[in-house]
């Protein structure tokens, strides 16, 4: 089984450096052209997905929508367990607006944000699921960049710290109970089409 994470493509939001978390921001078009560069990159490799979930949020889902149809794959039900981390009081900040109104350690207060474990562990359970319901499949997931890395701080502690990319895509593979890393934060398709 391959599973291919990927981070949603470019907002309003993004490109003013606000943290989203849950508040529902749609794509911008530099996000919707993002989703087809990404489609036609996969069109071209090898890999064949069967099947594409999305989070709830619409900037995740109208990704999702662009590359399946692309791809000419299903898209099953959306899934709320990779939403994006709830950042409750600093969601639609910048890093300047939020340092000015709490100090630079902003992110050590309790300000409704979800905590790193709780993302972990809905990380993995969805892993799980997605792995027990379609264990012979390869599946596109299409996620955030704070809920992805806490995944990934969950399956490979700090062996991946770079920032995600928009559209940045990671394949995992199933081995027995491993995941095992075959790319990661792969933004080829994107620095392709800026030259």
């Amino acid at each position: 089984m391959l599973i291919g994470l990927v981070r949603h493509g470019l907002t309003d939001w993004n490109a003013e450096g606000k943290i989203q978390g849950q508040s529902d921001i749609p794509l911008n078009d530099e996000g919707r052209r993002q989703a087809e560069m990404l489609g036609d990159r996969l069109l071209q490799e090898p890999y064949r997905w069967d099947y594409c979930i999305t989070s709830s949020l619409s900037r995740a889902a109208e990704t999702g929508k662009i590359v399946a149809a692309k791809l000419d794959i299903p898209l099953l039900e959306p899934d709320h367990r990779i939403r994006e981390r709830a950042y409750g009081q600093v969601e639609g900040m910048t890093a300047m607006q939020r340092e000015e109104k709490w100090g630079k350690e902003w992110n050590l207060l309790s300000l409704g944000q979800e905590t790193d474990e709780q993302l972990q562990v809905r990380g993995l359970a969805f892993l799980e699921d997605l792995s027990a319901r379609y264990p012979q499949s390869n599946v596109l997931v299409i996620s955030h960049g704070g809920f992805l890395a806490q995944l990934y701080t969950a399956l490979y502690k700090d062996k991946y710290t770079e920032r995600l990319g928009n559209l940045s895509l990671t394949i995992l593979e199933k081995k027995e109970l491993e995941w095992s890393p075959l790319l990661y934060n792969c933004t080829r398709h994107i620095l392709q089409n800026q030259r």
